[in-house]
């Protein structure tokens, strides 16, 4: 499954500014593909596809008890709590989803669009609502909750790095 088209261009525009250097070839506007020159090799990043590897099995046990520890603490919770932390989760499930496929993608088959879009959604979006969820006191913080979500930020915060690490 593939990105849409308007969607790719975009991103494509983007991590040309972002994320290439005076070195590269800007292609000319018949051409929708980056020119590399002839002895440039591309790799994949092993380290950021290890975490994104693990990140996706534990996702699963992350989901899991998040959902379990929110029944647990609703009752307790007051009601601009309940709101933000049932929304706080549908969002964080979403963008995971779609962070681990961008993710993946985009490393195994080096697209640059798609690790733009990695890279945005685990910097701009992920990682703050991971951090609010870790240090926000007013929403009751139980201790497998902390757990999980300390390695799930872990995750993020590696996998950001291992990204710019090349």
């Amino acid at each position: 499954m593939a990105l849409p088209e308007p969607v790719r261009r975009r991103l494509q525009d983007l991590s040309l500014t972002v994320f290439t250097d005076q070195n590269r070839t800007v292609p000319s506007p018949d051409e929708n593909f980056i020119t590399l020159p002839q002895n440039h090799e591309v790799a994949s990043n092993l380290p950021l596809q290890m975490s994104l590897y693990f990140n996706a099995f534990f996702f699963p046990f992350w989901w899991i008890s998040e959902v379990v520890m929110l029944d647990l603490k609703y009752p307790a919770l007051q009601d601009y709590y309940k709101f933000i932390l049932v929304t706080v989760l549908v969002v964080m499930t979403a963008i995971e989803l779609i962070r681990v496929y961008l993710g993946y993608t985009g490393n195994l088959q080096e697209k640059v669009p798609e690790l733009a879009g990695f890279c945005l959604l685990s910097l701009l979006l992920q990682l703050p609502l991971i951090l609010f969820q870790l240090f926000n006191e007013g929403n009751l913080i139980l201790p497998l909750e902390r757990a999980v979500h300390i390695v799930l930020a872990l995750f993020i915060a590696l996998q950001l790095c291992a990204r710019w690490s090349l």
